[in-house]
This record gives structure tokens, sequence and C-alpha cells, in this order.
């Protein structure tokens, strides 16, 4: 279900329109980052072990994306604040204990996620030729 009126619930959404627009660009900063640095170190025939830099921009680029469509930012989950500004950098703080818990539990899902995305694809590129 997706959180139409953009307002803060627990461990589902704690980022308005401002914040998301962020992450997606994030996200597509560290998808381009990985693809120019892939294609250099590829084609610049640099040793595999290299290609495991990777890792950081393909995590960069992954986080933005999970944390844009879930509406949720890992960071803030893990602050307990929450932003539905116009304007991003604005937090207000997560007062409730189940709901400071259940935003916990969604920032370590997007971090497991995001690792795991990295992880996967930085290895995929230290077996390419």
């Amino acid at each position: 279900m997706v959180n139409m009126e953009r307002v803060y619930v627990p461990g589902k959404c704690n980022i308005g329109k401002a914040e998301t627009r962020l992450r997606w660009t994030l996200g597509w900063v560290g998808a381009a980052a990985t693809v120019v640095l892939g294609a250099f170190l590829l084609v610049g025939g640099a040793p595999p072990l290299w290609r495991l830099t990777l890792f950081l921009t393909t995590a960069l680029g992954a986080a933005g994306f999970f944390q844009a469509t879930m509406h949720f930012c890992a960071n803030f989950g893990l602050k307990g604040v929450f932003n539905f500004q116009d304007a991003v950098g604005t937090t207000q703080s997560v007062d409730e204990i189940e709901a400071l818990k259940k935003d916990r539990a969604k920032a370590l899902q997007i971090i497991f996620l995001t690792v795991l995305t990295a992880g996967v694809l930085t290895l995929v590129s230290f077996f390419l030729p």
C-alpha cells in the first residue's frame, strides 16, 4: 500500500516528497557512478580486486532506490526522526517506543537489502573477464 497522504507511518513511511526526491537523485548518482567506474575498471584492465571498489557506488545507488521506493530513510529510522516538510534536512522526533522499534526494523531491512544488492552486483563484476 502506498502512503498517498504522505504522513508518518511507523515502519512504513518516514519521508515526504522532498526527501524522496533526494533519495531518487542519490540512487541515480550511485548507479551512474557504478557504470562509469565499472567501465573504467573493465576497459582499463584494472586487476579484478579493484572491482571491489564498485561496492561503494553500488551501495549508494541501491540505498537511494530502496529508500525512495519505500518512502523510508534508513538513517532517519535509526535516529528516530521523520521529515514531511518541503525542505530537506528538517526533522521531527519520533517519541513512541513501538514506533521507534518499527522504524529501526525497517531501517535494518533497507540496510540489509542494500548490502545484499551491492555485494551481489560487486561479486558479479569481480568475475567478469
